[in-house]
Formats: structure tokens, sequence, C-alpha cells
């Protein structure tokens, strides 16, 4: 995405992350399909009612689900350095969610994605 002359945001989002419960098959059926189309790099979704967490990478026109690292941790490729682990949120261990977010950020890919935005700004 990138903002227009006008300053708004146009193009799709990097990253859509959402929360679903009942709409569920929706979020993962029409949502999906209308993300995938307009070209959303990632997109997450919490199954609540199902206890799961999908995350879809956009490669070549087509959603693939990101498959977890041994350690269970999920990385994502458009934000180096976010990492979730789904087991931690969806028991609901919020402090565990928070330090491993904040190890994410202080990981090397994180401080190489920051230095690379900001060149981008200055140039």
């Amino acid at each position: 995405m990138r903002i227009g002359e006008k300053g708004y945001i146009e193009g799709a989002p990097d990253l859509v992350a959402e929360t679903a419960s009942s709409s569920a098959s929706y979020d993962l059926g029409d949502k999906l399909q209308a993300y995938r189309r307009n070209g959303g790099r990632e997109y997450v979704v919490w199954r609540v009612l199902d206890r799961q967490i999908d995350w879809f990478i956009l490669h070549q026109d087509r959603y693939e689900p990101l498959d977890a690292a041994a350690d269970g941790i999920l990385r994502g490729t458009v934000f180096p350095g976010l990492w979730l682990d789904p087991a931690t949120l969806i028991r609901g261990d919020v402090n565990a969610v928070f330090a491993l977010v904040q190890h994410g950020v202080n990981s090397p890919e994180h401080a190489a994605f920051v230095a690379r935005l900001e060149r981008d700004r200055l140039a």
C-alpha cells in the first residue's frame, strides 16, 4: 500500500488480522478471496471457537498457509520480527504473547527491516 497524492491510503494492506467466532466461514471464504484478489500479502485469522489460528502468505496470486517453525512459532514475512505463538494466545497467556512479540522486535531480522524502512524514507 502507499499514501496517494491526496494523503489517502491506496492499495491493499500488507497484513490483515482478524478475530472470528461465528464468522469464521465468511472470513476464510469470501473475505479471504477478496484480500487475495486485492493483493493483501498476509492474512491472519484467529478462529476463536475452533481454537485455531490460520496465517496465510500470498504467493503467486494464491494464499498458502504459513507453517510454524519447529518451536511452534509463526514468523511473519511482511514484517520481519512479527512472531506469534498460537498456543500461548489461545490459552490466554498475555504475558507470554507480549514477551515473544518483544523478542521478535529485538531480533536481527527486525533491526534490518527497520533500517531498510529508514533508508527508504530518506531516499
